[in-house]
């Protein structure tokens, strides 16, 4: 769609964008496509459907944050998108979340991290095309990025859409973020079993499920689930487990 319609359409999910935004959006689009003639990025590349169910739903964050009730006060004060917040984006693939979040609101940090070294090399080029600074693509595995001093407990937030079983992102993501941050999952349709199936593992990690938010994207039939994990306490050692075996064997 174009530019001033694009703008109306998030201004449902209460993100506002201005002309150079756009741009920045617009550009990563045409590499994204680009590379994808010779790797496998996205299996979407209709510009109004990228539009909408790559940048809209990396960016629906903010209206779940917004409509989060007033018990949960905390996911609020934590991912404050008017802060300078660390990001880290697990399994970023293309960069969704991650990438569209930096965009929209540029005064957070993100560290963009994917197991594939040709998916990183395509993030910098992005990067750069973009001029985006605070912002940086590693090539690493979860389980071994969260091992790295640097790394470990260190974000205020975690984001993942990687399609995985919670129980399972849970082991990838929550080792990432300090005492009182948060990992925040993006599901398809309704997550209500998985979450509960995923209890333990959370339990285990050092977190607890605090808030579920189900939307409809505006004007779509896709309904998404974003869960909202509070870290409460640190991660023992010993997760994440070695490389594998989070994805074979979830923690139950």
């Amino acid at each position: 769609m174009e530019k001033q319609k694009f703008i109306e359409y998030l201004s449902k999910i209460n993100v506002n964008l201005d002309d150079l935004q756009c741009e920045h959006l617009d550009k990563y689009y045409k590499v994204l496509v680009e590379w994808n003639e010779f790797m496998n990025l996205t299996g979407i590349t209709d510009y109004e459907e990228v539009q909408i169910k790559h940048f809209a739903d990396s960016l629906a964050l903010k209206v779940a944050v917004d409509n989060v009730p007033s018990k949960y006060a905390d996911i609020k004060s934590v991912i404050d998108f008017s802060k300078d917040m660390s990001i880290i984006d697990v399994g970023t693939g293309a960069g969704f979340p991650g990438l569209p979040l930096k965009v929209a609101f540029p005064q957070c940090n993100v560290l963009l991290l994917d197991s594939l070294n040709k998916r990183v090399k395509f993030l910098d080029e992005v990067i750069n095309q973009l001029g985006l600074t605070d912002i940086e693509a590693v090539h690493a595995r979860a389980e071994e990025g969260a091992r790295k001093q640097d790394y470990r407990e260190n974000y205020t937030v975690a984001v993942s859409r990687a399609v995985a079983n919670l129980s399972t992102l849970v082991e990838y993501c929550l080792p990432f973020v300090k005492v009182g941050g948060y990992f925040v999952a993006y599901k398809s349709g309704d997550i209500d079993i998985e979450a509960s199936n995923s209890q333990n593992a959370v339990k285990l990690l050092g977190g607890e499920i605090e808030y579920i938010y189900k939307f409809r994207l505006p004007d779509t039939d896709i309904d998404r689930s974003v869960v909202f994990i509070k870290k409460v306490k640190n991660t023992a050692k010993k997760y994440p487990r070695k490389a594998g075996l989070p994805s074979k064997e979830p923690l139950v």
